[in-house]
């Protein structure tokens, strides 16, 4: 019988891992930090959309674990509370997800972590946005399982994966909001609603004076996930201090009041 051993480049032996489906699979064909087991998280408030990308994830890109979430708020949560998420896959369109620089506090928070925005949206000022947040690439949701695929490969490889489209002239003026050349986002207005459920519990316990301990006994919270929420805060109202964000509370309750 002929062997099941096959050589890696640098010629160490490796087993050839055939599953149920014929499929061979070989340890030296995996990226180079393979030798830890890959973890993604998939962040999408449509459960179909999120079955399809585990089964890509697990079956082509050999993750070991799929973690899901259905909104940004639940997305931090579940990052908090896992330090190995090797990708996360972030959709556009849901909840707590206000633009594409959300994604900034992802990167600086979790640095270690491949962030991805995958997104039925061609416009390219969304685009634009999601690379200057920092992600490591953006997948068209339409690109089906082969193209996306190899699209999330070569970010694992350590490629930032762009669109073809976003070089092609002929795209311009495709979308609702493109602009003709890469222009910086105005502020989000302070308004309640840009910050996401989570984030207005926090704005309204700051305001009181409540510590990151005490945030974490009332929201029922880890201490290092409250952390992760304020900073967030901080981002979506363009503050660096809790006075400032207890002040900008108190703007956004006054404005409120006076509609």
């Amino acid at each position: 019988m002929p062997s099941n051993k096959q050589s890696s480049p640098s010629g160490t032996p490796t087993q050839d891992l055939t599953d149920a489906h014929g499929e061979h699979r070989y340890e030296a064909t995996r990226a180079p930090d393979s030798a830890v087991e890959r973890v993604a998280l998939v962040v999408d408030d449509d459960p179909f959309f999120r079955m399809a990308l585990r089964a890509i994830l697990t079956s082509r890109l050999d993750c070991s674990e799929v973690i899901e979430a259905a909104s940004f708020d639940e997305a931090v949560e579940r990052l908090a509370e896992r330090a190995n998420v090797t990708i996360a896959l972030f959709d556009l369109a849901m909840p707590g997800m206000s633009s594409p620089a959300n994604l900034k506090v992802i990167r600086e928070t979790f640095p270690r972590t491949l962030v991805v925005m995958v997104s039925a949206s061609s416009a390219r000022q969304d685009i634009i946005q999601t690379l200057e947040a920092g992600a490591h690439g953006y997948v068209p949701k339409d690109l089906g399982v082969a193209g996306t695929t190899a699209a999330l490969q070569s970010i694992l490889q350590g490629t930032i994966y762009v669109p073809a489209f976003l070089s092609d002239v002929a795209t311009v003026g495709r979308g609702p909001d493109v602009a003709s050349a890469p222009q910086k986002a105005p502020p989000p207005p302070q308004t309640a609603d840009t910050l996401t459920p989570r984030q207005r519990e926090v704005l309204v316990r700051l305001m009181t004076g409540m510590s990151n301990k005490e945030l974490a006994r009332d929201l029922k919270l880890g201490e290092g996930t409250v952390k992760i929420h304020v900073a967030a805060l901080f981002r979506n109202l363009g503050v660096k201090s809790r006075v400032a964000a207890a002040l900008a509370g108190a703007r956004m309750s006054q404005a409120a009041g006076g509609t």
